[in-house]
């Protein structure tokens, strides 16, 4: 079985960590997979939006695979196949796979079922919504191992929770459940396992069926104005907002809308 699976439908892309007999966590093959996946939503224009979790009930991610990634860098153990060859060939594909410096330009939803700690948290601060089972839990442990998580937690946490909060988890190690992940703001909601994917599904659905253009402009001007001064940000909003208003799409969704049906969307 692929370590990673893919299945698009009615615009969404679906995937799914697939290693549940080690916790899902991040192999070669997987990270080469993920790579290859998020790099064909952005360049297929029929995905408007994506869903990302992993396969059982016990966890999202675990992380890095202990046996398999960290020898291979560290030179441990020689490349066996065509995914260590891929990896240790072109490095840039690790960061794509974990969206550390790699921007997907549509919505991606993390579905988060049992615990998802250090690669795997990581990985869903890089998402845009976020829906947890109740018997998910969160955590970067990092730092019980001496090590850190500088797979993008050391930028972003602190800008998608508070401060403190944000430093209690970096520095403890200590896991935090589903509903304090949701007081903090981390995830959108908590619902029971059997109704995680279904959540999701209503959430890409909904997105899905928007302007095409104006759901990819949105995500952009948020993440373009992010930390900017007002005056610089504004000139952000304006330029996508101008890109949007001269689109196929702006004329339809009033028209539709003055007509009563629902509108036709081609994503220009």
């Amino acid at each position: 079985m692929p370590a990673v699976n893919i299945e698009t439908r009615n615009h969404i892309t679906n995937i799914t960590l697939n290693r549940p007999e080690v916790h899902n966590s991040f192999n070669p093959e997987t990270l080469v997979r993920l790579a290859e996946a998020w790099q064909e939503i952005n360049a297929n224009p029929e995905v408007r939006a994506a869903i990302i979790t992993g396969a059982g009930t016990k966890a999202f991610s675990a992380g890095a695979d202990l046996g398999r990634l960290i020898p291979l860098f560290t030179r441990a153990r020689n490349p066996e196949d065509e995914w260590d060859e891929k990896l240790l060939k072109n490095r840039r594909l690790g960061d794509i796979a974990i969206l550390r410096n790699y921007d997907v330009d549509k919505p991606v939803i993390a579905a988060v079922n049992g615990f998802c700690i250090a690669g795997g948290m990581e990985l869903i601060q890089a998402t845009d919504l976020r829906v947890a089972s109740e018997n998910a839990s969160f955590g970067l442990q990092e730092v019980k191992w001496a090590i850190i998580p500088a797979a993008g937690s050391l930028a972003r946490l602190q800008r998608q929770i508070p401060y403190c909060k944000a430093m209690e988890i970096l520095l403890t190690g200590n896991r935090i459940d589903a509903q304090e992940a949701w007081r903090l703001g981390l995830v959108n909601y908590v619902v029971p396992q059997e109704q995680l994917m279904e959540k999701a599904e209503e959430l890409a659905s909904t997105i899905a069926a928007n302007g095409p253009l104006a759901v990819r402009k949105i995500k952009e001007a948020v993440r373009r104005t992010s930390g900017r001064p007002l005056e610089e940000a504004f000139k952000i909003e304006n330029e996508c907002a101008r890109e949007v208003m001269q689109s196929e799409d702006a004329k339809e969704g009033p028209r539709a809308f003055m007509e009563k049906r629902t509108p036709t969307y081609h994503g220009r």
